[in-house]
């Protein structure tokens, strides 16, 4: 794009930010991050991205990362080309989070001022649309110029970030990103990042299949090979002839029970560095949350009808919302903040185990059993559903009266995102459906939509004008 061509752009651009006419503004890729970004409630005069991470433990969380081998071969393919044209490469996490990042020294001080450093979060729900969030949310490479992002204060930067996605469970994995002022990074430089992203993901295929051949070389070494051979990331790669299992098995934890597509339940029984998976012939039951809007949280495990106390509601939440497990530690931070105590929650686990059995396994604490819940049905929506349905699917606040740190961050979260998304593209109907949760009913801007788009002497109407004269 030539500079005189680029300058138009730019005008289209900042008419565009005063106008909101995105369909007329930027490019089609750019004018659905907006959306999305807005919708999320992000504020374009937001000054910098948020702060996620305790800095103490950064050491620790990149050594945590899956990859933290690939840093090193990274660093080397885009290091050099971040210095010497003064700008800086990022590598981040699936969420955004910067976990890592080097270049140029005046670069990076310019960078810290907008939070474009270890430990800050640049998902487009956190800041909205820049190269490493955009790139996340469309899983392909992306370049994000100047005014294209929404926030201001970035309108002086430039970036190109593409996603690194596992070749093992086809999960976004993290983001690497070139950043820089918004004259010296050129568009070609996405190619780039892009190329580095393949790159990774090579490494990391090549890691996945050395993996498992080591896997079938066990396999093969056992009599009579019982069972079907499983990686640790639930590929099923040997010892099913007839594919009934198919491709991948959903995991819940090592030794423990999994639903199969015929509706029986198969035992999971370490193997080296993955399982041998048996049928039992049993069927296996599901475990049904109801948690959103309910001062009363209740749950069904199979044909057992489960009252919550607000702890085990909690405890059942956080292990729904992280598949993987969590420790006791984790569990007890999450609940209670520094003051927690992981005693207590071991405490708490015994007695919820005594209700759901089976449900819930150990080292870490996870669950078992197929899980559905309306909080992450309401996510779902949030992404896939229409206005109407997500109106329907959301009687009130996940948990309205915990005080868990995690569960009110999520309550929040899925507060914004829900009203945020009716304010956009919902009807009268499903904002007058939003007013009878909690929150709405004396939520001035929704009360005066529903007012005004009601005629005067529709009941809806009358009762949104007698909520806002109170």
């Amino acid at each position: 794009m030539s500079d005189a061509s680029l300058q138009a752009y730019s005008r289209r651009l900042r008419v565009a930010h005063e106008s909101q006419a995105w369909p007329d503004g930027p490019r089609r890729l750019i004018s659905a991050s907006w959306r999305r970004s807005m919708e999320a409630g992000i504020d374009p005069e937001t000054r910098s991205a948020p702060l996620v991470y305790d800095l103490s433990r950064m050491s620790d969380i990149r050594g945590a990362h899956p990859l933290r081998p690939l840093l090193p071969m990274l660093a080397d393919t885009l290091r050099q080309v971040a210095d010497e044209t003064a700008h800086i490469m990022i590598v981040t996490d699936a969420l955004g989070r910067i976990l890592w990042r080097d270049g140029n020294h005046a670069m990076m001080c310019a960078a810290d001022r907008v939070g474009l450093s270890d430990g800050f979060q640049w998902s487009e729900l956190s800041v909205g649309t820049n190269g490493i969030g955009t790139a996340l949310a469309t899983r392909r490479p992306v370049h994000v110029y100047s005014e294209e992002h929404l926030v201001r204060v970035l309108h002086i930067w430039s970036c190109s970030g593409a996603p690194i996605i596992d070749p093992d469970t086809d999960a976004v994995l993290g983001c690497i990103d070139i950043s820089g002022t918004s004259p010296t990074l050129h568009p070609a430089t996405v190619a780039l990042v892009g190329a580095a992203a393949r790159l990774a993901e090579t490494q990391l295929a090549l890691r996945m299949h050395e993996r498992d051949e080591r896997l079938r070389r066990g396999y093969d070494q056992l009599r009579n090979r019982p069972g079907a051979l499983i990686t640790a990331t639930g590929r099923v790669i040997a010892g099913d002839p007839g594919g009934i299992l198919g491709a991948r098995i959903p995991l819940p934890g090592t030794g423990d029970l999994v639903a199969l597509p015929d509706g029986r339940a198969g035992l999971l029984e370490p193997f080296l560095e993955g399982f041998l998976l048996r049928p039992t012939g049993g069927e296996l039951a599901s475990l049904r949350l109801t948690l959103l809007g309910n001062d009363q949280p209740a749950g069904q495990y199979g044909d057992l009808r489960v009252q919550l106390s607000l702890r085990h509601a909690e405890i059942l939440a956080l292990l729904a919302l992280n598949p993987p497990g969590l420790t006791a530690e984790q569990l007890s931070f999450h609940l209670y903040g520094d003051h927690g105590n992981p005693v207590t929650i071991r405490a708490e686990i015994h007695r919820l185990r005594a209700q759901l059995g089976g449900a819930i396994a150990a080292k870490p604490y996870r669950l078992t059993v197929p899980v559905e819940a309306d909080f992450l049905e309401l996510r779902r929506l949030l992404t896939a559903g229409s206005a109407a349905d997500l109106a329907r699917g959301y009687p009130g606040p996940l948990l309205p009266r915990s005080e868990s740190p995690e569960i009110r961050r999520e309550r929040d979260e899925l507060e914004v995102q829900v009203r945020a998304r009716l304010l956009m593209h919902g009807s009268p109907d499903d904002l007058w459906t939003y007013a009878q949760t909690s929150n709405g009913r004396t939520d001035f801007q929704i009360l005066e939509r529903v007012a005004t788009a009601f005629p005067a002497a529709d009941h809806r109407a009358a009762a949104a004008r007698t909520r806002l004269s109170q």
